[in-house]
């Protein structure tokens, strides 16, 4: 079944796009990370609708479990708030990260800036830059993500520039910081009937199910491998 098959009839286990609890323990078998931090917005929050055929477990929820099963006890601290723009993060959820220590830190955030009548961009970026530039000068690995245009409503159709504009942060960011960097945008996931809650704005958890799974997919990627 390929990705742009009804998503209304796919479930969990039948979804192209996601994988199994066992795939994905695997996948991060040799995982060095035992502090994790998840900080932004709703989208670290892991905000979202129930969606049929699939469980009502947000993304970091999933990751967790999957690291836990792949390395055991590790610390979590999750952050994310709904509705936070990049300086209320940094304003807020930078001290008890850096407090906590994590080894890992996935951001997500900037999203809420562009919610305004003109977006700042540059100071977007100036925040987004302090923030990961405390959080890497602990030695800690950060992961980011670009957001996907998936916008249906047509009111919202000149919202997909600023979305482009901020993606371009985004990747000079991870760039910048060496972060990992997952790129949803023109991901598979953006053609999904099932993806965003009634709100048009925050994924429902089958869209939760797919991102956990290229987080995790991407993570793995990242993890050194013993050779031989």
């Amino acid at each position: 079944m390929g990705a742009t098959s009804s998503a209304n009839e796919l479930t969990e286990q039948t979804d192209p796009l996601c994988i199994a609890d066992e795939t994905a323990a695997d996948l991060l078998r040799d995982a060095p990370w035992r502090r994790v931090a998840i900080v932004g917005d709703s989208t670290a929050e892991g905000v979202g609708e129930p969606y049929p055929g699939y469980r009502t477990i947000a993304w970091p929820d999933r990751l967790m479990a999957a690291l836990h099963t792949a390395v055991g006890e590790v610390a979590y601290l999750n952050t994310g708030k709904m509705g936070a723009t990049s300086r209320q993060v940094l304003d807020h959820q930078l001290e008890p990260v850096l407090t906590f220590e994590p080894d890992l830190a996935l951001i997500g955030c900037g999203g809420n800036d562009l919610w305004v009548a003109r977006p700042d961009y540059a100071a977007t970026e100036d925040n987004l830059d302090r923030l990961f530039s405390a959080i890497t000068g602990t030695g800690a690995r950060t992961l980011t993500s670009t957001l996907d245009d998936d916008i249906k409503d047509p009111q919202l159709q000149p919202f997909r520039v600023r979305l482009q504009t901020f993606n371009d942060i985004i990747r000079r960011i991870a760039d910048r910081y060496d972060a990992i960097l997952l790129d949803l945008d023109g991901h598979p996931i953006r053609q999904r009937t099932n993806l965003v809650s009634s709100d048009n704005i925050h994924y429902t958890m089958a869209g939760h199910a797919v991102v956990a799974t290229e987080i995790i997919k991407t993570l793995a990627t990242a993890i050194p491998r013993s050779q031989g």
